[in-house]
């Protein structure tokens, strides 16, 4: 009795090609697993469906796309204020695209579980408009938030900062996600070359992403970028290079916000003529407003109390010394606490509060948090008692 002959699958190289070049994954990486692959893109060969499916895991692309007849023309949900400077912006990875449709699916459950709940809408969504005083809005922004006159003294660092900021968010109703990588997979890490954040404006259930890849010294600048969007109610992703944003005058106007929420101008210009004289004059001022050292300098320069080549040379110092405490930094963590900042305690906590009450099945809980089991229990559980402290 002759053999089975082995079923092989008809699929156009140009599919192939387009998972591959998608996923950003060098061809050399990927013939180590798949050594046909040259073959099956030249059209000389063609893979079993069992090697199609693991292609189309390895390179995270829709199995159901690779039997497309021409490659999809994949855009993002939301609008794009990414920039490099005269090329064109690539076409988003599907690391970016995953982690987007997959905060979309947890706003969209968690819209309809506030407003079931009784929940009035944010008042602050949408309140601005691009053509206000910037000042105007950040002072909005610093009373919605709890962040008023002086509430950068009262912590130690500028990273104690940050997380109050985050928390002061998400008192406000505003789930704060930051996360460098997809869901909980850490073999999918995000590139904040690609982008830095994205937000994601709703008047019942906010949401905004900051991409933990990035440097813990841009993470607050991004985050109260963010925030600005949300007052004038603007979608978008970003990845605010040299913490510069698009030519758009929306985006001026966010950055504008930001800056003046960190850094007030009356207040820098008034101290300057003592710090500039500081041997280390940003982390002076890095002390003063507990903002980190590269968003100091930042605004020095916006407000032209430096100049251009000034900026870039600390600038790069301060990428390189960072990416070697990066190196330097060791692994793992809290659980809990990262499952806060890749969650959002007051998403988790929404989540664990309609699992008690019957109103979502423990399945669905699951694919939202991206948690499982006794793991998805410990943690809400540990949400809950956080909370009534």
């Amino acid at each position: 009795m002759p053999a089975p002959t082995t079923m092989r699958v008809e699929i156009k190289p140009a599919l192939l090609r387009w998972a591959r070049e998608r996923a950003r994954l060098p061809v050399e990486k990927l013939v180590q697993r798949f050594p046909k692959l040259p073959e099956w893109e030249a059209g000389e060969a063609k893979p079993t469906l069992r090697q199609l499916e693991a292609f189309a895991n390895a390179t995270s692309a829709p199995f159901g796309y690779l039997f497309l007849s021409e490659p999809p023309e994949e855009t993002l949900p939301v609008p794009d204020f990414r920039t490099l400077g005269d090329k064109p912006v690539r076409r988003p990875s599907p690391n970016l695209l995953d982690t987007i449709f997959d905060l979309e699916r947890r706003q969209a459950w968690l819209r309809e579980e506030r407003i079931d709940e009784g929940q009035s809408p944010l008042p602050f969504i949408g309140s601005a408009t691009p053509d206000a005083a910037p000042t105007r809005v950040a002072a909005a922004m610093r009373e919605t938030l709890g962040a008023t006159a002086g509430w950068a003294d009262r912590h130690g660092t500028w990273s104690d900062a940050l997380r109050a900021l985050r928390d002061g968010a998400e008192r406000a109703g505003i789930v704060v996600v930051i996360n460098g990588v997809v869901g909980n997979n850490t073999h999918r890490s995000l590139d904040p070359e690609e982008f830095r954040g994205f937000v994601l404006p709703d008047e019942y259930a906010p949401f905004v992403f900051v991409n933990g890849a990035d440097g813990k010294a841009a993470q607050m600048f991004t985050l109260a970028h963010e925030l600005a969007h949300l007052w004038i109610d603007l979608a978008g992703v970003f990845d605010l290079r040299d913490m510069q944003p698009a030519s758009d005058p929306r985006e001026r106007f966010c950055n504008a916000v930001a800056a003046e929420f960190l850094v007030p101008e009356e207040e820098l210009r008034g101290a300057w003529s003592d710090i500039a004289t500081d041997p280390r004059p940003y982390s002076a001022l890095a002390r003063r407003f507990k903002v980190s050292e590269l968003v100091a300098a930042r605004r020095a320069l916006d407000l032209t109390l430096i100049d251009r080549a000034a900026f870039f040379r600390f600038y790069q110092d301060y990428l390189d010394d960072e990416r070697r405490r990066a190196a330097r930094r060791p692994s793992g963590g809290d659980f809990y606490a990262t499952q806060n900042s890749r969650i959002g305690r007051g998403f988790a906590a929404a989540v664990g509060r309609a699992v008690k009450a019957g109103r979502l099945l423990y399945r669905d809980a699951f694919e939202l948090t991206g948690l499982r089991g006794a793991t998805f229990d410990r943690y809400v559980t540990s949400v809950e008692t956080s909370a009534q402290r």
